[in-house]
């Protein structure tokens, strides 16, 4: 990890618990689409050098840069926050600060990340109380080269990261069972004129919350490992006017239960990049159960390749693709068992669907049907298991 004029914290020594949990980051990282994994990722929480850290010891968290003791009391914020404004001010070199320990932060509060920072969180945040607007558990806004390592999150923040407006941002191992709120937040809604670009997100796990598990909104250049989400109130993954986008797997059960949101979800003209649809999008597996939708596609988007799809028992669609263009999906394998069909659609206010790939899946229990006809439409090497197709 790159660091600039910072004292490091000289690296500690890591047991047996700290070693097999690097072999097994590293063993992910392996598995990681190209470019998804990095040196940082594939070490156990808290190893490397770090410029600043912020420890627990009883009930006293204490920061501390070097030499210098920048904090000292019992709020975890405080520590952290205090650790990360140590940082060489200026700086246009990463520099990390590792926490070690768990605490209690409020939901109305957040931990805000400058540029060139790098966060280390080994320990569990529980988030408590109400708050409103953009807080966070990890906030950071107008920022370039931020990366957090490791973090997990309990309770229900409104945001347990939020990312606005934000160049080379990267996430590495995050884990957020929550009771509410919004997991992962990336946009540019500060600024829409510019996107959010070169974002990297290795792996996911998300659980319980209100609205969606992570989402994206106007990101050019995006790359995710995998998403495991579990009873997200919305979508598990959701991409929205999100462009040159590279995602592993989304892997979903009960996301969007009783709401037309789905496992996966593009929306907001997703993939599209002027007004016309290159394949941009490229998802490598989508595994649903239960929940809303499988799949969907909406509100003009496309440009979208998912090579497997694996989909059984969901509430509505199994994949709805309705005013899309430019979609194949099971471009390798897939199946979908119901009572969830697999529908083509549009609605008037946009252009007619148009360019779909229904192929290579094995339906049971289910059915096809393209209402209204879409333009260019296609279904081949599909095999119909007590399942019915209606299509033009």
């Amino acid at each position: 990890m790159e660091t600039s004029k910072g004292t490091p914290i000289a690296r500690r020594g890591i047991g047996l618990t700290a070693a097999l949990a690097a072999l097994t980051l590293a063993a992910t990282a392996l598995s990681a689409p190209a470019g998804a994994a990095s040196r940082t990722s594939a070490l156990a929480c808290g190893d490397g050098t770090a410029n600043a850290e912020a420890v627990l010891s009883g009930s006293t968290w204490t920061a501390r840069n070097g030499n210098r003791t920048v904090y000292t009391g019992t709020s975890m914020l405080s520590a952290m926050q205090s650790a990360v404004n140590s940082l060489t001010a200026g700086r246009t070199a990463k520099q990390r600060v590792v926490v070690r320990g768990s605490g209690t932060i409020s939901a109305g509060s957040r931990l805000s990340l400058p540029s060139y920072t790098v966060l280390d969180v080994c320990g569990t945040v529980n988030v408590t109380g109400s708050g409103s607007g953009d807080q966070a558990v990890v906030y950071a806004r107008g920022v370039r080269d931020v990366e957090v390592q490791h973090l997990t999150v309990t309770g229900a923040p409104l945001y347990g990261i939020f990312v606005r407006n934000g160049t080379n941002i990267t996430l590495g191992q995050i884990d957020m069972r929550l009771s509410g709120g919004l997991g992962i937040r990336i946009d540019n809604h500060g600024d829409r004129s510019v996107r959010t670009r070169n974002v990297r997100i290795d792996n996911v796990y998300v659980s319980g919350t209100s609205t969606h598990g992570v989402e994206t909104y106007g990101v050019d250049g995006l790359t995710v490992g995998t998403v495991v989400a579990r009873n997200t109130g919305h979508s598990g993954l959701l991409l929205n006017d999100t462009i040159n986008a590279t995602v592993n797997t989304v892997d979903a059960q009960g996301a969007g239960t009783g709401t037309g949101y789905a496992a996966f979800r593009m929306a907001n003209r997703n993939g599209r990049i002027g007004s016309s649809y290159p394949t941009n999008i490229r998802v490598g597996q989508v595994i649903a159960r239960g929940g809303g939708r499988g799949v969907f596609c909406v509100s003009e988007s496309g440009g979208a390749v998912i090579d497997r799809v694996d989909i059984a028992q969901t509430g509505g669609n199994a994949i709805l693709i309705e005013n899309c263009h430019n979609v194949n999906i099971a471009a390798q394998s897939g199946s979908v068992t119901g009572p969830g069909d697999i529908r083509i659609a549009a609605r008037s206010e946009f252009p007619n669907t148009s360019d779909v790939i229904i192929q290579n899946l094995r339906v049971t229990n289910s059915a096809i049907r393209e209402s209204p006809c879409g333009v260019n439409t296609t279904f081949r090497n599909n095999t119909l298991v007590n399942s019915s197709q209606s299509i033009c």
